[in-house]
């Protein structure tokens, strides 16, 4: 387990939360518009919400090995950003497709000449950056909330060394085994000839 600082990662929940809102409106005024240039149009929004997949995933692999994981509700907040961070992903995949529902055009005579199919893709960009949003604000609200309580901070330290207590365990009794091992390969062996010798010794 490391140790971390929660109220960093309480601020960059929070930050993640604002980054899909501003995005969101950025995706709906594209998905108003004509949609004449994708790629122009589409490209930057879906490279911004690529590296914010990356990022939510990145911090979603530093809370699943830290005291997070061990806190109250712990694996069902992680459980929560997992998810999230799959809506992002997907969210970005979604605005690579709206590109290319805007310019298949120039490759199957029988494509969609109007903006209709970029549209839904984006409308289903911002159901789920709206969905991640609102979730990721949840989640740093959640923690901050725990930050601040004294009574929160005594239940969450309890949980945390009861982990590093179960962690413990097993690596002690591992560490036992191991010992014993080496004890017996290390133990000299009775030669028999020395057995003989002494059976026959009055």
């Amino acid at each position: 387990m490391q140790f971390i600082d929660l109220a960093a990662q309480t601020r960059l929940l929070g930050q993640t939360a604002h980054t899909l809102e501003t995005l969101r409106t950025d995706v709906e005024q594209v998905r108003a518009g004509e949609i004449s240039k994708p790629v122009r149009d589409l490209a930057p929004l879906t490279i911004r919400t690529q590296q914010l997949a990356t990022r939510c995933t990145q911090q979603l692999s530093v809370l699943s090995t830290s005291q997070y994981a061990a806190m109250k509700n712990g694996h069902e907040n992680l459980a929560s950003l997992a998810e999230m961070s799959a809506q992002v992903s997907i969210a970005a995949t979604m605005c690579t497709l709206a590109i290319h529902n805007r310019t298949e055009v120039l490759l199957y005579e029988d494509a969609d000449e109007t903006p209709e199919a970029s549209r839904r893709a984006l409308g289903e960009v911002t159901d789920r950056m709206e969905l991640a949003a609102k979730a990721y604000r949840r989640l740093a609200q959640s923690l901050s909330r725990r930050l601040a309580s004294t009574a929160a901070q005594r239940e969450d330290q309890r949980l945390i060394d009861q982990a590093l207590d179960d962690r413990a365990a097993p690596a002690a009794g591992e560490l036992a085994q191991e010992a014993h091992r080496l004890g017996q390969a290390t133990k000299p062996a009775s030669h028999p000839a020395l057995i003989s010798s002494r059976t026959h010794v009055r």
